[in-house]
């Protein structure tokens, strides 16, 4: 693996706690009901601003640790590409065309670029189709997840590293939509309903409520992503991570740089 953005220790600790953030905010509706803030609305947006701003903490922390002019095209031109292909998708049926690419780059290029291109390349996309909503932190954020797991995959080579990566794909196809729902989950369905967000239930009867939601309207949903990750990491991932591996050999993120004297 050629690592094209080092993550050092303090960089680990703040990606570490903004897992812990991340984590809480998807799983709001567990931890505050809503109107108790204010307004109905305003924990997912609340969680939303705090997820942007641990992300800046995050993205401060890894440019701290260094990225080159090298690391820095790679991942413009990475987000570019992922901004471009999520159209293409658009979610029909829930085909979704950024995760494949967000995989095996974060397999070859390592765990800080592709939690960091997860956020780029989500945001950029967000811009290009006019998407930006409450939900964007969200969806950054659990990108970035994606990303980074695929850089932290144990080793494997040849066809056994493939059909890891494709098995990892579809598991995160599935795990991101499950969390992603539950951002909006309490404005979605009538607390009357079974389905529905009930305030002051006991999280036993909650967490009972949102499997059936999720099952109800999003498993069908979530297994087009999952199958797309799957079939598109197997049919085109050994190119891919063939190309990505020849350019990660040309660039030499971690050679060191040394200045000769002038004759």
């Amino acid at each position: 693996m050629s690592v094209a953005i080092r993550v050092r220790p303090r960089t680990g600790l703040a990606i570490s706690l903004a897992g812990i953030v991340g984590l809480v905010a998807f799983l709001w509706p567990f931890v505050v009901v809503p109107g108790r803030l204010g307004s109905t609305f305003a924990p997912p947006v609340l969680f939303g601003v705090l997820l942007l701003l641990v992300l800046a903490v995050v993205f401060a922390e890894i440019a701290d640790g260094g990225i080159d002019s090298k690391a820095v095209a790679m991942l413009g031109v990475l987000s570019a590409v992922n901004a471009a292909l999520r159209p293409l998708g658009a979610g029909t049926a829930g085909i979704e065309t950024v995760f494949f690419v967000l995989v095996l780059a974060g397999r070859v290029f390592g765990p800080g670029f592709g939690f960091t291109l997860g956020c780029t390349s989500l945001f950029a996309s967000s811009v290009i189709t006019g998407a930006m909503g409450p939900s964007t932190p969200y969806q950054m954020f659990g990108c970035a997840a994606v990303g980074l797991g695929a850089g932290l995959l144990p080793r494997a080579t040849g066809r056994a590293e493939v059909l890891l990566l494709a098995v990892y794909g579809a598991a995160a196809g599935y795990v991101f939509g499950f969390l992603l729902n539950l951002s909006f989950w309490p404005f979605f369905a009538d607390p009357g309903s079974s389905i529905g967000y009930l305030p002051g239930a006991p999280f036993a009867e909650q967490w009972h409520r949102y499997l059936l939601f999720d099952v109800a309207t999003s498993l069908g949903w979530d297994t087009g992503r999952a199958v797309t990750n799957f079939v598109l990491i197997l049919l085109v991932g050994p190119a891919v991570l063939m190309t990505f591996r020849r350019a990660a050999r040309r660039a030499s993120f971690e050679a060191p740089v040394a200045f000769r004297p002038a004759a």
